[in-house]
């Protein structure tokens, strides 16, 4: 949530950037959001009609640049960068750290193997600095390193724009999220409703123990005052 936070500010800058510039003009504006190391989210760039018209015409290409950043990792920009434009080393480094948030939406713990194949690291320390200067630094994570098991285990990350039909799965995972809490709590209301029931028996069960034990002692009480020798 903090980080979401500190993007207000920033979204709303570019936003109006944006919206003050047409066609090859918003390039400049593209590279210096997708550069910028406080933005992480860029969902309302691309909600801004001016750059929404971009589609199908000879500047797309900023366009797309902004749909990478938004949905893409960097193995997305590899797999198309004959068709991008080079990226300068902060939307690099961007682009990387996005990836990571990527591969936390689905999995807890991420592998070394896995996180130096998807974001080209070479070795083990230069992915621990990454993970530790560039995300966890950032706010974008925060987890556990294991070198012994090489991996990387998430306990928090930053949440992505949402991807085209990724809502309605989302509102379904809240919806079955929903449904499986109230069914706990219909449970736990069963078990303590049962908590209280065996406390009301168990307290009239010592109450008529004590009540027996009381007609036990005057019993003897009166048989020992009648036995007992003038």
């Amino acid at each position: 949530m903090e980080i979401e936070e500190k993007q207000a500010e920033v979204i709303d800058h570019f936003v109006k950037q944006a919206s003050a510039q047409k066609g090859s003009a918003l390039g400049s504006v593209v590279v210096e959001a997708t550069s910028h190391p406080s933005l992480f989210a860029f969902s309302e760039i691309l909600a801004v009609p001016t750059v929404a018209e971009l589609e199908g015409t000879d500047n797309s290409v900023h366009l797309e640049v902004l749909r990478l950043f938004a949905h893409g990792t960097w193995s997305d920009y590899k797999r198309n960068s004959g068709k991008l434009p080079q990226l300068v080393p902060d939307q690099v480094l961007k682009l990387k750290q996005l990836t990571v948030l990527t591969l936390a939406e689905t999995k807890k713990v991420l592998s070394y193997d896995q996180l130096m194949l998807e974001l080209d690291v070479t070795n083990v320390r230069e992915l621990e600095d990454f993970l530790i200067n560039d995300c966890m630094y950032a706010g974008l994570v925060r987890g556990k390193l294991d070198q012994l098991r090489r991996y990387f285990e998430v306990q928090f990350a930053a949440g992505r724009d949402l991807r085209p039909g990724q809502l309605g799965s989302m509102i379904q995972t809240l919806s079955n999220w929903l449904a499986t809490s109230d069914n706990l709590l219909v449970t736990i209301q069963d078990k303590i409703k049962w908590a209280d029931t065996m406390s009301e028996l168990d307290k009239k069960h010592r109450k008529e123990l004590e009540d027996r034990v009381m007609e036990v002692k005057k019993a003897v009480s009166v048989k020992c005052s009648m036995t007992r020798p003038f």
